[in-house]
């Protein structure tokens, strides 16, 4: 046997090890955070509902300056979108679209990436009231990585990587709200 042919037959059985061992792998991804912003829950999901005010907090959208920022629908209700467009690698192009508003409580939405890959997610943010003037604000991101690229799931640290830009939006969030 050739040297050509060994390496081709090794090389064979590396990829179906790895398509094997990624077939096993989870593909499913879950980051979530929270903080508590003294305010009333009122005050702050009537903040956090409104499309346009996600980017006064957002890590992501104060990232590029000169991100372009498009709304359709009626900001804060079921079905109302805000898309982006950037230059910047860490923020893109894609849009988000609220799908779901438990009034007070929570609010869903659908994430969907274009640049510079294309991926779709899922999110929420609730609120929660502690006391009479604390909120628990919860904000949540999670998403499939396609078999086989969920190979790399463990390695890309999802939770620390998504999780430190949430945690960073909640807490200016909480200096928006508590100003």
């Amino acid at each position: 046997m050739g040297i050509i042919k060994k390496i081709l037959v090794v090389l064979i059985l590396i990829i179906a090890l790895l398509l094997t061992v990624a077939f096993f792998m989870p593909k499913k991804y879950a980051v979530e955070r929270e903080i508590t912003i003294n305010k009333s829950a009122y005050s702050v999901f009537n903040y956090v509902k409104y499309l346009k005010n996600q980017n006064e907090f957002s890590v992501w959208a104060n990232i590029d300056p000169k991100m372009k920022s498009t709304y359709t629908g009626t900001d804060g209700t079921v079905g109302s979108k805000a898309a982006w467009e950037s230059d910047v690698k860490e923020v893109g192009v894609g849009e988000q679209e609220i799908t779901k508003i438990t009034e007070g409580k929570r609010i869903d939405f659908a994430l969907r990436f274009k640049k510079p890959m294309e991926d779709t997610a899922v999110g929420f943010m609730s609120t929660e009231n502690i006391s009479g003037n604390q909120t628990k604000v919860k904000w949540g991101i999670n998403g499939i990585i396609p078999y086989p690229m969920n190979i790399m799931l463990p390695m890309m640290k999802m939770d620390k990587m998504i999780g430190n830009d949430l945690q960073k939006g909640l807490e200016n969030l909480k200096n928006t709200m508590e100003d």
